[in-house]
């Protein structure tokens, strides 16, 4: 399989991913957590784990997802407090019927929520 990599500074090193990798949601999807009673919009989305080792191994190590999948970047929401989560593929479903989500953020990146999915803002896209 192809390899490529790349510089992630939220990591502080490079990263090493496949050419190629099948991602279940993309950018403006709603989601939410499979344990963890939050949801959010997807805002970015790195191919394979690219945060920080000592981010990694401060999740209890029985349920530390697998780095060889899709990380997802989220505007998120509980209950408690709108914030930024770093979540795995395997720790998400989808959540468009529950309508929009209200972090305070969402605007800075989309445009609008329609269909159950937001409209990324065209001055972001490339």
């Amino acid at each position: 399989m192809e390899r490529a990599q790349y510089f992630s500074a939220q990591a502080g090193r490079t990263i090493d991913v496949p050419r190629r990798v099948k991602s279940r949601f993309a950018i403006g999807d709603v989601v939410k957590h499979r344990v963890f009673d939050f949801r959010g919009v997807i805002f970015d989305i790195d191919p394979v784990f690219a945060n920080s080792d000592e981010w990694y191994e401060a999740i209890p190590e029985d349920i530390r997802p697998d780095r060889n999948q899709p990380f997802y970047h989220l505007l998120a929401e509980s209950e408690d407090s709108d914030y930024v989560a770093y979540v795995s593929q395997q720790n998400l479903i989808g959540d468009s019927i529950s309508g929009p989500v209200s972090h305070p953020d969402v605007h800075q990146y989309f445009e609008q929520f329609e269909n159950g999915r937001y409209r990324m803002r065209q001055s972001l896209t490339h």
